[in-house]
């Protein structure tokens, strides 16, 4: 197995948020970063330019996940950079909120082919070459709401449900390849999801969590780093909430 810090990680949505607080931690150690976006290109170049500072290669790439032959041309060029992924983050995702009665069959689609299609498909394609060295990390960034469901995010929930599943199942399937499958299932995280909501929603909603505050992008950014760790080799099929004692 290749050193640590001469590994790839692809970390999809990986241009603001959580995926770009990951995209740093990891740079820290100077290990291999793609930073894949859809349409935030300077985003994404602001970020890869940190982590370059930080003494990493790292290059970005768009590509649509719905797409299966975007994400075969994402694979050629990371395999022309010799960039194939030891690490995925499947992080990309899209929220909805509404009463179940109100989302139309567009709606589902568009939602379910982000969060879970595009997982499928990203997942799938760069798998083989993990299976071919027997080491890999797979980690999905998943949700509260994938354990516990939430009034008016149905369809949000029960993409993150399915993220659970896939993990838990896939990570029986990889065990024998040294490959784990984990995923991280945030609470209420301070990004740009939260900014559907007002400050006197934001408040109430704080006052529901014991720890009293929302986490930190780089608190998430932590869990991830520590789940592709070599120490991390016998953590597989988990579903991690770090949610400041919401939900226990």
């Amino acid at each position: 197995m290749k050193p640590f810090s001469e590994m790839t990680v692809l970390i999809t949505g990986g241009s603001r948020g959580i995926g770009a607080a990951i995209a740093k931690r990891f740079s820290e150690v100077g290990i291999n970063i793609v930073i894949h976006y859809l349409n935030s290109h300077e985003s994404a170049n602001e970020i890869a330019r940190t982590c370059i500072s930080n003494g990493s290669k790292a290059i970005t790439i768009s590509a649509d996940l719905r797409s299966k032959q975007q994400i075969e041309r994402m694979k050629e060029k990371l395999a022309y950079h010799d960039m194939q992924p030891d690490i995925i983050v499947n992080n990309a995702g899209v929220s909805h909120y509404g009463l179940l009665t109100d989302v139309d069959e567009n709606d589902w689609d568009d939602v379910i082919n982000v969060n879970l299609k595009g997982m499928f498909l990203c997942t799938k394609t760069f798998l083989p070459y993990m299976i071919s060295q027997k080491h890999g990390r797979i980690i999905n960034i998943s949700s509260i709401w994938g354990i516990s469901g939430a009034s008016c995010e149905v369809l949000y929930s029960t993409t993150k449900g399915g993220m659970n599943a896939f993990t838990k199942s896939l990570a029986k399937e990889l065990a024998p390849s040294n490959i784990t499958v984990n995923a991280v299932a945030p609470g209420a995280v301070d990004t740009n999801m939260l900014d559907k909501l007002n400050d006197e929603d934001k408040s109430n909603l704080q006052s529901e969590i014991p720890a009293g505050r929302f986490a930190h992008p780089d608190e998430i950014a932590s869990l991830v780093y520590f789940l592709a760790l070599p120490e991390s080799s016998y953590i597989t099929g988990q579903i991690i909430s770090p949610n400041g004692g919401w939900l226990t």
